[in-house]
């Protein structure tokens, strides 16, 4: 053979792999639309919902798993996923599961087998996309849809990944993304932003958008501006210096009330000194009701006005209905637990797990009351509990309705610390900052970190508790099965008995468990999943074992996966 002829078979070889590589996808091959009907009522095999229902509960109306046999349950089959961040929550959709990668990637498998069929990748710089984490998807007739760490919002073909449409949130302001999935409300895309710490001409956004077209509807501001109602609670900062207040989380939504329920993180800087304003900061640390259809903000309630110490309540808003009263839960990093009047934002309770020190909640008002010497200024030293990470923060509660308790996975971790200064320019901002950070067991939990417990929603009462030496790191799920399943740190998931707390299962995973189990059905079989992955990043939950308090510990760093159990067939 000729050196021609070699090159020339060399070409063609080398154009049929990439033929077939561009032709490697398959495609699914029946796609059920998901309606505003099946959104808000899913089928018991699926979970289309980030927490499944619009309601935020978490929980699963499956019981082929239950309490007689869930110490029998084995890996059916596992996937890894891209390097990098993940906090993923997968939603499966007729025995088709579609998958958030670290670096807005897109993944559509095959729920009962894991065999691959089509995968989106959005064009980006290589080096940025292991740093670009999404949490969740959310899933709208025949579209998958997707956030973008760049702010972006698109709808995917769920039969072969290829994007219908491509919509810039932001497009005049850099910096802004996502981190989230949306939720959607009767056709219309809802959207928190994030990474809004910097100072811009601009605020952060929540966003409408119309789920077919992907046309833009409504931006709502997160921050008061000057001039408009609570603009006052800045003080006289001008608008270029009003920062933080995002919406990183997925809200939940009340096809009755026909309200939106999304919560905002702290102000940034995040100390009041670094702020430059002693002020309120709305609508920081607050929950909003909004009209999916108009934006329009009907009510708030600012659970931590002018907070100083990086609280968050920036997470999932739990809707239940008792006794008449139509509810909307929330737990933020002080594991105090609000509860509002869903239709009319009004305070109904508080209920203080009581590991925090910096501030008192009025019982009958909900009025917050910092303690003496707990707002400090920049570069001032300080003790409190919780640190930074929080005892509550992203993974979220779920609910079970027959033991009408919350499922809340928590870290017991107190910091001594100091704040930081921001500059002040164009540009500049940021959080501020921790300074000669000391990490401390809690004063009650000397020595463990990790705690999950079972929180009646009737009278707050702990009905009980788990205690483990590194912190629980997943979300909790709830299921029929009366089951509710929660991973940690040391790479374990576990299943609970929802009314006793008795362990009656576990498994050991190749790295951590982290963001968000689901449970499904395919052909009858119902499957657990849960997402690992390393510790990279700087990531909340990644970061947030002090290496100084649990020397002897160690994960495997990178591995990113699903991994998903049955009962054997």
């Amino acid at each position: 053979m000729t050196l021609r002829s070699v090159q020339f078979s060399l070409l063609v070889a080398t154009a049929l792999f990439l033929l077939a590589d561009n032709h490697a996808h398959g495609q699914v091959a029946d796609i059920q639309p998901v309606t505003d009907a099946v959104l808000q009522n899913p089928e018991p095999s699926d979970w289309v919902n980030w927490r499944r229902t619009l309601d935020g509960w978490g929980y699963s109306t499956l019981d082929s798993i239950d309490q007689t046999n869930v110490g029998q349950l084995q890996l059916a089959w596992s996937w890894g996923l891209e390097a990098g961040i993940s906090q993923t929550t997968p939603i499966v959709r007729s025995g088709v599961m579609y998958v958030a990668n670290p670096g807005n990637v897109i993944q559509a498998l095959d729920a009962a087998t894991g065999d691959f069929i089509w995968e989106y990748r959005r064009e980006m710089n290589e080096r940025l996309r292991p740093s670009a984490q999404l949490r969740s998807l959310a899933i709208y007739e025949d579209l998958i849809i997707l956030n973008t760490v760049d702010g972006h919002v698109v709808g995917l073909d769920a039969r072969t990944g290829e994007p219908r449409w491509d919509t810039p949130v932001m497009p005049n302001q850099e910096g802004y993304g996502f981190t989230s999935g949306p939720v959607v409300a009767d056709g219309t895309i809802v959207a928190g932003l994030t990474r809004c710490d910097r100072f811009r001409e601009d605020t952060c956004y929540i966003v409408g958008i119309d789920a077919r077209s992907g046309a833009v509807l409504w931006k709502t501001s997160t921050i008061a501006r000057p001039g408009e109602r609570g603009g006052d609670t800045w003080g006289d900062l001008p608008l270029l210096y009003r920062a933080g207040s995002d919406a990183w989380i997925p809200g939940s939504y009340d096809p009755v009330t026909k309200l939106v329920y999304y919560g905002t993180s702290q102000a940034k800087p995040w100390t009041r000194d670094a702020r430059g304003s002693d002020g309120d900061a709305l609508y920081s640390n607050s929950t909003l009701a909004l009209d999916p259809t108009t934006g329009e903000m009907k009510w708030y309630f600012q659970h931590i006005p002018g907070d100083s110490h990086d609280m968050d309540e920036t997470f999932e808003r739990i809707l239940i209905d008792y006794d008449g009263q139509k509810s909307v839960f929330s737990m933020g990093k002080l594991a105090i637990l609000w509860e509002l009047d869903r239709v009319t934002g009004e305070f109904v309770s508080a209920i203080d797990l009581g590991y925090q020190n910096i501030l008192d909640v009025d019982s009958q008002t909900g009025e917050v009351t910092y303690r003496d010497g707990m707002v400090s200024g920049v570069g001032e030293e300080l003790y409190f509990c919780p640190s930074t990470g929080g005892f509550k923060s992203l993974r979220a509660m779920a609910y079970h309705p027959d033991t009408e308790a919350l499922y809340v996975p928590l870290n017991l971790n107190c910091e001594t610390a100091a704040f930081g200064p921001v500059e002040r320019r164009e540009g500049g901002g940021g959080t501020g900052g921790v300074r000669g950070r000391q990490n401390h067991f809690h004063p009650d939990a000397p020595g463990q970190l990790g705690e999950f417990q079972a929180l009646s929603i009737r009278t707050g009462e702990t009905l009980w508790k788990q205690r483990r030496r590194t912190p629980f790191n997943t979300a909790a799920l709830t299921t029929a099965g009366g089951l509710v399943f929660v991973g940690d740190w040391e790479r374990y998931v576990f299943a609970y008995d929802v009314s006793t707390g008795e362990e009656l299962w576990q498994s050991r995973l190749s790295t951590m468990s982290n963001g968000y189990p689901i449970t499904y059905s395919v052909d009858g079989q119902q499957y657990i999943a849960f997402g690992a992955g390393g510790p990279l990043g700087g990531s909340s939950w990644t970061s947030i074992l002090p290496a100084d308090l649990l020397r002897e510990k160690r994960n495997p760093r990178g591995g990113n996966a699903i991994f998903v159990f049955a009962l054997p067939k």
